[in-house]
C-alpha cells in the first residue's frame, strides 16, 4: 500500500513540476506558402491559454485560437472556447503529446522556445473583463455569460480576445509585448486583427491591484478616456 501511495504521490508531484515549467509564453517561426516568415507565441498560465500567429516582418495577423488547458507528464488536453482557422472546434478537446527540454517545448512536432516564465510582469494569468467605471461608478458586468472578453498575460506578452463560446463568434484580437513599472502598464502592440496600422504603437495605462482585481485606466488607442476592471479567471 505505501508503495502504491508513493507511486501515485510522484506522479503527482512530477505532473505538478511538469506544468509549472510549462508556465510562461513560449514562440516559433515558420515560413508561409509565399516565403513569409510567420511568428505564434502560445501563452500558458496554468488553466488557459492562447495562441496567435502574424507575418513577422509586419505583424500582419493571420489567427488564433485558444482556451483552457490540463497537463498530464506525457499530454496537453486543450478545450478551445474559440479559433479563428476552425471555429468549428470551439468546446471540444484536443489532445497532444509533448516533451520539455532546456528552454524548449517539443510540441506535437513542433519545436517552441521559452520567451519568459510568467515573469517579470505584475499581471501574469487569464483575465475577464468584469467591470467598467461610468459617471464616477463601477458598473459590474457578469463575466459567465459566454460573450468573453479575456486578456491573457505571460511575465512579458500579451494578448486580448473577444469572443462568443455559444455562438463560437470571434470579434478580435490584439498583442504583444508589455511592461509594468511604477504602476505604469505600457503595451507594445505586435498584431491587431482589426487594424495592422496600429502594429509598432506603445500604449501607456495607470494599473492597480485591488483586492485580486487589476484596474487598468487611461486612454484607449482612440484616445478616449477608459477605466476598466478585469478579474482573474477560474476554472
Amino acid at each position: 500500500m505505501k508503495k502504491v501511495m508513493l507511486l501515485v504521490l510522484c506522479s503527482l508531484t512530477g505532473s505538478i513540476l511538469a506544468a509549472q515549467d510549462l508556465l510562461g509564453a513560449w514562440t516559433y517561426t515558420e515560413s508561409s506558402d509565399d516565403g513569409q516568415k510567420v511568428e505564434h507565441i502560445l501563452i500558458l498560465t496554468g488553466d488557459f491559454f492562447s495562441e496567435a500567429f502574424f507575418e513577422k516582418a509586419d505583424g500582419k495577423f493571420l489567427g488564433t485560437k485558444g482556451g483552457s488547458y490540463a497537463a498530464t507528464d506525457e499530454n496537453i488536453e486543450f478545450t478551445y472556447e474559440f479559433s479563428t482557422q476552425h471555429p468549428e472546434t470551439v468546446g471540444e478537446m484536443e489532445s497532444k503529446v509533448y516533451k520539455l527540454g532546456d528552454l524548449n517545448l517539443q510540441l506535437d512536432g513542433t519545436t517552441w522556445t521559452h520567451v519568459d516564465d510568467g515573469t517579470p510582469g505584475d499581471l501574469f494569468g487569464a483575465w475577464l473583463i468584469s467591470g467598467r467605471k461610468r459617471d464616477g461608478e463601477i458598473v459590474k458586468r457578469d463575466t459567465s455569460g459566454p460573450r468573453k472578453t479575456m486578456k491573457i498575460l505571460s511575465g512579458t506578452r500579451f494578448q486580448w480576445i473577444a469572443y462568443n463560446t455559444e455562438t463560437k463568434e470571434f470579434m478580435g484580437t490584439g498583442g504583444g509585448t508589455y511592461t509594468t513599472i511604477d504602476g505604469k502598464y505600457i503595451e507594445n502592440i505586435g498584431f491587431f486583427s482589426r487594424d495592422d496600422s496600429r502594429v509598432g504603437a506603445s500604449l501607456e495605462f495607470n494599473y492597480e491591484l485591488k483586492e485580486g482585481d487589476w484596474h487598468h485606466s487611461g486612454l484607449s488607442s482612440k484616445g478616449d478616456p477608459i477605466y476598466e476592471v478585469w478579474s482573474k479567471r477560474k476554472l
